[in-house]
């Protein structure tokens, strides 16, 4: 390039700019019950502009943090996070980096994937400055339940305290139902260790079931 001369990823950005339109909240997540914008159509959205002012994207993962946590129902998912680097370059060699973190999780191995697919999608948005038609608040198309790290620890205890109060019920014969009822939960994994606790404090100053003769 000549002295002077601004880099013409510059200009081609600006173009992608101009050619893109509106990319709004097509999809709608079922689980969660709320519409979001997939990285499909900001991809599909973006392709063309790009092709035409000749911007290509490469990836770097600089910084990737991940941990196991446990759901509200005692399953498993794999947290992940990374930080990531998008060049965009054109044809001279020119590039603009758009350094941002993504984060994802999944019961499964795609963890990673979601987090840079959310990652991507936000520098592209921010890069190219992508008109939505609404605040851009909604992450994902799979959102897991509300989870918490996991604890080992308090884990076994709670294990420890539910067979507790399972023999319990059973020496009294009331019922999981009973313990539902009366602590409001809507199941009993979301009862608080707390809560087990006093149920079973409660259970056990009651008489053993009595059997019919």
């Amino acid at each position: 390039m000549s002295e002077g001369k601004a880099p013409i990823i510059y200009s081609a950005i600006c173009g992608v700019m101009e050619d893109i339109g509106v990319v709004g909240k097509g999809d709608y997540n079922k689980s969660q019950g709320f519409k979001y914008r997939s990285i499909d159509a900001v991809m599909n959205a973006l392709n063309p502009a790009m092709i035409k002012h000749k911007i290509f994207c490469t990836p770097e993962v600089m910084e990737q943090f991940r941990e196991e946590r446990t759901t509200a129902k005692g399953g498993s998912l794999i947290y992940s996070i990374c930080k990531m680097r998008y060049r965009f370059y054109t044809m001279d060699g020119s590039y603009v980096d758009a350094i941002v973190v993504g984060e994802g999780m999944d019961s499964g191995d795609k963890a990673t994937n979601k987090a840079m697919a959310a990652a991507f999608k936000y520098a592209c948005f921010q890069t190219f400055c992508i008109p939505t038609e609404h605040l851009m608040d909604d992450p994902d198309a799979e959102t897991p339940d509300a989870s918490r790290k996991s604890n080992p620890s308090q884990d076994n205890e709670r294990k420890s305290l539910m067979d507790m109060l399972a023999q319990e019920l059973i020496r009294t014969g009331y019922g999981w139902n009973n313990v539902i009822v009366t602590y409001k939960v809507g199941s009993i994994d979301k009862m608080t260790i707390a809560q087990i606790k006093d149920c079973i404090s409660k259970m056990k100053k009651q008489p053993d079931k009595e059997i019919p003769c």
